[in-house]
């Protein structure tokens, strides 16, 4: 089978099954593991290079509103590749190529590839997409494997935590403007044993301001940037130092929400496992990922 992956968890995600031979192309966001680097992309950002925060949620806003794409797909690479199956999704326009323009695209395909768009909007949402891939591919005892190691350390997490004070956590997905990270953050939250104060389960994030964090309460902020690494979300959390110190928290951290908290992928364990060290290192005293400490 030759698959095509257009969304950067789904990349991770056919790998983690096994399927790395069979992807032929990819996005220009798909980093991970390393050896999908090296297949062709098929995807372009359309935004300026180099814009900040705000900026680039300025002009995701206005092209949004104009109806404009933010990623454009290399339609003729895509028909040269030939697919039998193309993997998207249709969770977040702001994150891929929209779904639309991809069954379009396949549409006027000789080939007439299968398009699977995943739109995971919770975490157990997130592992039935293992198996959605699995069906897609014939990959279901691969699947099976991967479901029960993901499943296995989360019940370790949990059980590391079970009976210690849960923790009020506030989880910014964005700080300028300020988000609050929702859809599968606020349970990972609550497995790592905090209480997310301001996120909802399940739905979307939520734009909010520095006085209604503050009102929340929270004892530790977690500045998880949509998109970035740990070095920048620290780099946007020493931006914002002031108005992060105002929230009167006793810790704040930056960490790598391009790998373990944006892509609702396997490494959504490795995030759960960081919270958790995060919230009660005397709990769990491993970090799989880089936390960073913003000064106080």
């Amino acid at each position: 089978m030759r698959i095509v992956s257009l969304v950067p968890h789904a990349t991770e995600l056919l790998f983690a099954l096994g399927l790395g031979d069979q992807v032929v192309g990819v996005t220009h966001e798909c980093d991970f593991p390393p050896e999908a680097l090296d297949l062709p992309q098929l995807t372009r950002d359309v935004l300026p290079a180099g814009l900040g925060a705000a900026e680039i949620d300025a002009a995701v806003r206005e092209r949004a509103g104009a109806g404009e794409a933010i990623y454009e797909l290399d339609e003729e690479l895509l028909a040269e590749l030939e697919p039998d199956l193309v993997v998207t999704q249709a969770l977040c326009p702001v994150c891929a190529v929209d779904v639309a323009a991809v069954r379009q695209a396949a549409e006027r395909m000789p080939s007439q590839p299968r398009v699977v768009a995943l739109d995971p909007h919770t975490f157990g949402e997130t592992l039935a997409d293992v198996r959605t891939i699995a069906q897609a591919t014939r990959a279901e005892a691969a699947a099976l494997e991967l479901i029960v190691r993901l499943r296995s350390r989360v019940d370790t997490v949990r059980e590391a935590v079970r009976g210690a004070p849960p923790v009020p956590v506030a989880a910014l997905e964005w700080l300028d403007p300020v988000f609050v990270a929702g859809h599968w953050t606020p349970q990972l939250v609550e497995l790592a044993g905090g209480i997310d104060v301001l996120g909802f389960p399940g739905e979307a994030s939520l734009q909010a301001s520095w006085e209604m964090v503050a009102a929340a309460g929270p004892e530790i902020v977690v500045v998880m940037p949509c998109g970035l690494d740990a070095s920048r979300a620290l780099t946007e959390a020493d931006a914002h130092a002031g108005e992060l110190r105002a929230l009167g928290a006793r810790r704040i951290v930056a960490v790598d929400a391009a790998a373990t908290f944006s892509r609702p992928g396997p490494r959504l364990v490795d995030g759960l496992e960081t919270l958790a060290h995060v919230l009660h290192p005397d709990r769990v005293a491993h970090a799989p990922t880089a936390v960073l400490d913003v000064e106080l």
